[in-house]
Formats: C-alpha cells, sequence, structure tokens
C-alpha cells in the first residue's frame, strides 16, 4: 500500500503543480474544504452556544474534533475502497482527489500576485494583494511589511498547505489526508485564542499542533536544502542556523521552522511587530540581523526558494517510488 501511496501521491503533486485549484471548477461545485467548514459551523452552532459553562464548551470542542475526524477517517477509507474497486480509473481518480488537498499553485499564484502588485502598482496594489492571503491589517503595512507578510505566508502555508497533506497522505493513504485536512481547517476556524474560542477550540488548536510537528521540520529541511541550490552552500548554512536558532521566536510552536528557515535562506528579517484586527502583536524578529528594507524582488526570490523546496520533495518520492 506504501509504494502505492507514493506513486499516487507523486502524481497528485505534479498535478496540483500544473492546474492548481482551477477557478471555473469551484465555481460550479462545492470545494470540500468548504463542505468541511459548514460541519465545523454546526458543530459551534450546537456546542458552543455562549450559555454553556466552559468545562462543557470544551468538553463540546473535544467532542466535536473526535468526531469530525472519524467522520473523515472512514469517509477517506470509504472512498479508497472504491476507488481500488475501480482499478486504473480508480486510481486516476484518487490522484484527482488527492490534487485537490494540495495547495503548491495556488500558493505560489497568490503570493506572486503580491510580488507583482507592489512592483507594478506600487504600495496600494501589495497592499491589495497581500491582504487576499493574510489576516493582519494591509492598512498599516509599509512596502516592507507587505513583503514579510507574503514571505511569511509563503513559507508557513508551503509546510500546512504542501507538506503536512502530503505526508499525512504518504503515511495513511486518502484517510490520513481528509483527517488531515478538517483538522487544519478546524484549526483556522475554531482554534484561535478569541474569547468565543478560547474553550471550544482548544483541542482542535493542540491537536493540530501535533499534525504540524513533522511537517513544519520536513519543511524547514527542504528549504535549507532549495536555500543551497538556489544560493549556494553559504546561504544553505545560514538558513540551517538561523532555522534552529529562531524558530523559536515565533508564537507557534511550528510555523517558526519554516518561517525562519526562509528568513535565513533569503537573508530577510521576518516577523517582528504586526497589527490583527487592530490588536497589535509584538514578537521579535527571526533572522534580526538580515534585511530589513525588502519588497516584490525578495518575494520574487522566496519564490524560487520555496518552488525548489517543492522541487525538492518531490526529487526525493521520486526516488523513494522507484525504489
Amino acid at each position: 500500500m506504501m509504494e502505492a501511496n507514493l506513486l499516487i501521491l507523486l502524481l497528485a503533486l505534479v498535478l496540483d503543480r500544473v492546474v492548481g485549484d482551477p477557478p471555473w471548477l469551484w465555481a460550479r461545485l462545492p470545494h470540500p474544504v468548504v463542505l468541511f467548514g459548514k460541519c465545523i459551523a454546526a458543530f459551534d452552532r450546537l456546542l458552543n452556544r455562549p450559555v454553556l459553562a466552559d468545562p462543557l464548551r470544551k468538553a463540546g470542542g473535544v467532542v466535536a474534533i473526535v468526531f469530525l475526524l472519524l467522520a473523515s477517517l472512514g469517509v477517506g477509507y470509504g472512498l479508497h475502497r472504491l476507488f481500488a474497486a475501480l482499478g486504473f480509473l480508480g486510481m486516476l481518480m484518487e490522484i484527482i482527489v488527492t490534487a485537490v488537498f494540495l495547495a503548491q499553485k495556488s500558493l505560489l499564484d497568490h503570493v506572486k500576485a503580491v510580488a507583482d502588485g507592489l512592483l507594478h502598482e506600487g504600495l496600494a496594489g501589495g497592499r491589495r494583494a497581500v491582504s487576499m492571503i493574510v489576516g493582519r491589517d494591509p492598512d498599516m503595512l509599509d512596502e516592507a511589511g507587505v513583503a514579510r507578510a507574503a514571505l511569511e505566508s509563503l513559507s508557513e502555508n508551503f509546510a500546512d498547505g504542501v507538506v503536512a497533506p502530503a505526508f499525512w497522505y504518504g503515511l495513511l493513504g486518502l484517510p490520513g489526508l481528509l483527517a488531515y485536512k478538517m483538522l487544519n481547517t478546524a484549526d483556522s476556524m475554531i482554534g484561535h485564542k478569541s474569547e468565543r474560542y478560547m474553550q471550544f477550540g482548544w483541542a482542535s488548536a493542540r491537536l493540530d499542533d501535533l499534525a504540524n510537528w513533522p511537517a513544519a521540520r520536513l519543511a524547514g529541511m527542504l528549504i535549507v536544502c532549495a536555500a543551497g541550490i538556489v544560493a549556494g552552500m553559504a546561504a544553505a548554512k545560514r538558513c540551517f542556523t538561523v532555522m534552529m536558532a529562531d524558530h523559536g521566536l515565533h508564537r507557534s510552536p511550528n510555523s517558526g521552522w519554516p518561517e525562519a528557515a526562509a528568513a535565513g535562506g533569503l537573508d530577510v528579517a521576518l516577523a517582528g511587530p504586526r497589527i490583527y484586527a487592530g490588536d497589535a502583536v509584538n514578537e521579535p524578529m527571526m533572522n534580526a540581523a538580515g534585511q530589513r528594507a525588502i519588497g516584490g524582488t525578495d518575494i520574487r526570490r522566496g519564490l524560487l526558494l520555496i518552488d525548489g523546496a517543492w522541487r525538492i520533495g518531490v526529487g526525493i518520492l521520486l526516488l523513494l517510488a522507484l525504489l
């Protein structure tokens, strides 16, 4: 089963990189992640009512995510059995389904739009494009702030939008992939530390941290390898050194690994103070000695770095599949 998973995963990664998420398709059909979101929202309405005491809301969050994960595993297993019974056609269908849950092309396209906005339309164009991919207030960002936001989103989402789903598919097949995407969607919806979700989203946030633990570190190492190919061994050494030294400066136990690696590989300073919905977030800079006056050209360098990391990952999968 592992050998078949590797081959399907390899082809799905290539399919996603070439085709991505066609707007014409998802304008006509609901994306599976949208359906996941509807399920999560239904449990939110049912089990996260303000009249409930905090212990009940936390217990409700545990019940919700356990049920949703079990349901995802079950659906994934059912789809896998169905595809296996259809032979070659089923294999093609599993490749397509797997590609739907990967996000390399869409990630690169969205971040490229930020670089193009800055370079061709100035700060207004960069702010408009970056508002599509980050939660921070774009009107509070200067050119360097826009570039930092884009590079942080690029590296973080490479880990949890590409490497993590690929990792869980390679390990557990479609059940693992669907369960991971359900968990990741739940974390993005209810896993933040607001008054409403501090208790109800506790289990989802902790499980998401656990599920992303291996992928974040793997993504960081892929970025280190890519830095060596794109910019030379000195860049790879700096990339590894900054990743190991600064990943803990991030508020997330996982996101700091790919972000610090990207900061070191590009020799730019990332993170630092920023504003989300009017609230200031004060964090130290990763690679604080790196370049701070950055812009669209640096985002383009980041795109080359992350696409290089993707290519190295695909190359490793190809070698494993051949062996």
